[in-house]
């Protein structure tokens, strides 16, 4: 599958549809030793004067190690005909399985990081901060409660979108 770069500003597209209800894959690490994660919690904006994207990723997943050891980082978005790859890719964990193979899934490598040749837009991410989410900082305790009940907080990345990539 081929890609072309775009200008960000180009982009017209509602970010609470694809991050919430389309899902996302947040993919780490080289081609030959990465590993990816189905996100639907994040956001985009503006931080620092930089066009960026905020993903938070739970300690026990294994694209967190490949996320904490590499500077860059993809976000990807698919067609709804993804939906099981991505499902598979958010239940089954890359420590156990082949999941890529079992969602069908190919390698495309890109500024020394990945994402898959199946993408309909590839963002091309630096990170720039984290931090581990605390619970004395909840302001509505209710969130802890419900989202957290075993303490496993997210940590927050916080990445400046260096390139966009959607399908030639």
């Amino acid at each position: 599958m081929a890609f072309k770069e775009v200008a960000i500003e180009t982009l017209q597209f509602n970010p609470f549809t694809k991050i919430g209800k389309e899902w996302l894959l947040v993919t780490a690490g080289e081609k030959d030793h990465h590993n990816t994660m189905t996100a639907s919690w994040g956001g985009m904006g503006v931080m620092w004067g930089k066009n960026v994207v905020t993903v938070y990723i739970r300690p026990q997943r294994y694209t967190k190690e490949f996320i904490d050891a590499n500077e860059r980082f993809t976000v990807s978005v698919y067609d709804e005909e993804m939906r099981r790859a991505l499902q598979i890719c958010g239940t089954k964990s890359g420590r156990d399985c082949d999941k890529e193979a079992e969602a069908g899934l190919t390698t495309y490598e890109v500024d020394g990081t990945t994402a898959f040749a199946e993408a309909n837009m590839i963002f091309v991410c630096r990170k720039m901060y984290h931090q581990d989410m605390l619970p004395e900082c909840f302001d509505e305790k209710e969130h802890d409660e419900k989202w957290y009940p075993d303490k496993d907080y997210h940590t927050m990345y916080i990445a400046e979108i260096e390139k966009v990539l959607v399908r030639a």
